[in-house]
């Protein structure tokens, strides 16, 4: 079962370098985070995930790990990030760390040591290959820069080697099963950094690339899932309330691994894709040009279809209701802004939409006000994915509001637009976006038929019709459209309104959704 307090959690998600400067060094830190935490909570955010915050050398942006236990100097220190744990539990808030457990730092320790020529315990800590001119077959590797006489094995970029959990099915020399020591001592040695952090107030971890441990392990499921239920039976017995959630591509597989929510990416299969950024299914490289085919189902007139969505989503719904949530984002680290194809009013729907499905939603920091997606050059492995990474535009001062610094000093540069949204001008109009925001938030957490368990049933999903569906008792409607859409259901709403986008109304029997509107009813 899932962590009792994920019911009714919606989370912040912090780029640590690009939210909140305080020491005016053009970068982010943990304190700025901390001076933010009563803005997150008025939101309507009670739990906030920070993407790495531990000392790396940011070749990928923190994902390459050098100390696992250790606050990265930009960011501050252990005992800021201890003090944030604290000052966010006197809010009854939760903070979940980035956990990166396939691979470090090419410059941690664990490697330095696994380098060297002479045996030592971390010389197979790490996946090499038994000879200097013998390539890993079938898997990416490094050769010749080790005083080792080996080929080590990557996980993502050169920077990161892979960490040894073992191979499911052992085909060369030099692998490894996963009940070798060295195996064995790869797992135990996460699991001591999960301690770590749990013991001074973390309440659990994102999981980065949560599939990529075990090796020749294709389906997943009994190589790296065992690994996650051996992590699952040492958090249930020792920190019962941690909580975990996957960076998996597959939802059901990772539930059933032990894990508490799993994303819902842009995978295949996940649907996601076609709500707000159909465009993703179109482009075959990171550019996205401006006139790719785009059908996303929140883009008015598109011709997009809420089934396209709900085809695949559904099975997943059904197979995973009773043993975890499936995790829905407006946006992440990873992937464009959704402002870069949605206008103001087309998020306000999609966001309306977001937070009332099952499961434990995600907000992106900066998508509460509609930040843009800027063409910015790539920082720290960043490509494409920079433009999503920008500072944070709390006002219309200096760098708006993000760092004191001269602008040269910044992480990346802030949105240079005159009309570039920010937290202070949107605070102030009751009709933007961050109040579309704050109102269906407060909404799910008020009413628990719309929170994390309560059940999702399709009412109307025909064409030319608004889509209807019910959570609970609740009635939830959108018409994405430029025109008026109406239906006669056999189960109607009292039209109580709790929240609404535009204007619905129950008239001579039929529901009407005007366009482009959304709304809650009872």
């Amino acid at each position: 079962m899932a962590a009792s307090w994920l019911k009714n959690t919606v989370f912040y998600e912090i780029y640590p370098q690009s939210f909140y400067d305080t020491n005016g060094d053009g970068i982010g830190d943990i304190n700025g985070i901390t001076e933010k935490l009563d803005y997150i909570k008025g939101l309507g955010c009670n739990a906030i995930w920070i993407n790495p915050c531990f000392d790396s050398p940011f070749k990928d942006a923190g994902y390459d790990v050098r100390d696992y236990k250790k606050v990265a100097g930009r960011y501050g220190t252990n005992e800021d990030l201890y003090r944030l744990f604290e000052e966010a539990h006197k809010k009854d808030m939760k903070v979940l760390l980035d956990l990166v457990p396939g691979h470090t730092s090419e410059e941690h320790e664990w490697f330095r040591q696994s380098q060297k020529a002479e045996q030592n315990e971390y010389s197979d800590r790490f996946i090499w290959t038994d000879f200097c001119f013998k390539g890993a077959s079938g898997f990416p590797y490094v050769g010749g820069e080790s005083e080792r006489s080996g080929c080590y094995i990557l996980n993502f970029f050169k920077c990161q080697p892979a960490l040894n959990y073992g191979f499911l099915n052992v085909t060369e020399p030099w692998q490894k099963s996963m009940q070798d020591p060295a195996a064995i001592a790869t797992r135990e040695a996460m699991k001591d950094i999960m301690r770590f952090w749990l013991s001074h107030g973390c309440d659990g971890f994102r999981v980065d690339m949560a599939y990529s441990l075990v090796k020749n392990d294709d389906d997943k499921k009994s190589g790296t899932s065992a690994i996650w239920h051996d992590v699952r039976r040492m958090l249930d017995l020792e920190y019962p309330e941690a909580a975990m959630v996957a960076e998996w591509s597959n939802p059901p597989l990772a539930l059933r691994a032990g894990y508490d929510t799993a994303f819902c990416l842009n995978e295949v299969g996940s649907g996601y894709s076609t709500l707000m950024r159909d465009y993703y299914n179109h482009v075959y490289s990171e550019e996205v040009p401006k006139n790719a085919e785009d059908h996303s189902y929140f883009k008015k007139d598109a011709g997009g279809s809420i089934n396209r969505f709900l085809d695949s989503y559904m099975d997943w719904y059904e197979d995973t209701k009773d043993i975890g949530y499936m995790s829905f984002f407006t946006c992440n680290h990873d992937t464009v802004r959704p402002g870069y194809n949605l206008d103001e009013r087309e998020l306000k729907l999609a966001y309306s939409f977001i937070f009332t499905l099952p499961g434990v939603p995600f907000l992106y920091y900066g998508d509460e006000i509609g930040m843009r997606y800027l063409d910015v050059p790539t920082k720290e492995g960043g490509y494409f994915r920079t433009g999503s990474r920008t500072p944070m535009q709390w006002s219309s001062g200096k760098n708006l509001g993000f760092s004191s610094a001269s602008s040269d000093k910044l992480y990346l540069p802030v949105d240079s637009d005159n009309n570039a949204p920010t937290v202070e001008t949107q605070e102030k109009d009751k009709n933007s976006l961050f109040y579309a925001v704050k109102g269906i938030l407060a909404l799910r957490h008020s009413e628990e038929d719309l929170q994390a368990d309560a059940e999702f049933v399709p009412v109307c999903t025909e064409e030319d019709k608004p889509f209807v569906y019910k959570r609970g008792k609740l009635f939830c409607m959108v018409n994405t459209t430029g025109k008026t859409l109406e239906v006669s259901l056999n189960d109607m709403p009292k039209g109580d309104v709790l929240y609404k986008i535009g204007d619905v109304a129950i008239k001579d029997g039929k529901l009407i959704v005007e366009a482009q509107s959304f709304a809650v009813m009872r």
